[in-house]
């Protein structure tokens, strides 16, 4: 019976390993397929949470290849700001899709894939520990 739950742990651990390697080979495409350029911040949006303080979105604007303007709110917020009002960052964009907008930076770029190998490390090790101190 225990051994299913470490074949759990392990499973676990594997897709959440390929959704982050599915996350950094996104990130991958859009570097190498995407249109770089950079964007002004023109606003940072307050977000209440629940720890009473507000967290600020900044909203990014650019002009596309096609001189057409746009904007793009991001989907991070922090406290404080990471991002001050009329500051250059750094964007990728892919023009066929219009919500794959990253910031150029580690995190803007990498943050998911991070946060999933973070998860998935302790399933792996303790269940394909596990695993494989059984089979000794």
């Amino acid at each position: 019976m225990i051994n299913y739950l470490y074949w759990g742990l392990f499973i676990l651990g594997l897709t959440l390993l390929y959704f982050a390697f599915r996350a950094y080979n996104n990130t991958v495409s859009l570097l190498q397929d995407g249109i770089k350029t950079t964007a002004t911040v023109i606003e940072m949006i307050p977000v209440s949470n629940n720890d009473g303080g507000p967290t600020y979105k900044p909203v990014f604007e650019f002009k596309e290849r096609g001189s057409s303007i746009r904007t793009y709110l991001s989907s991070v917020s922090s406290s404080p700001p990471a991002y001050k009002v009329g500051q250059k960052v750094k964007i990728v964009y892919d023009p066929k899709d219009e919500d794959d907008v990253k910031t150029i930076s580690f995190w803007g770029l990498h943050r998911w894939s991070v946060i999933l190998l973070c998860i998935a490390s302790p399933f792996l090790i303790i269940g394909g520990g596990y695993l494989l101190y059984s089979r000794i």
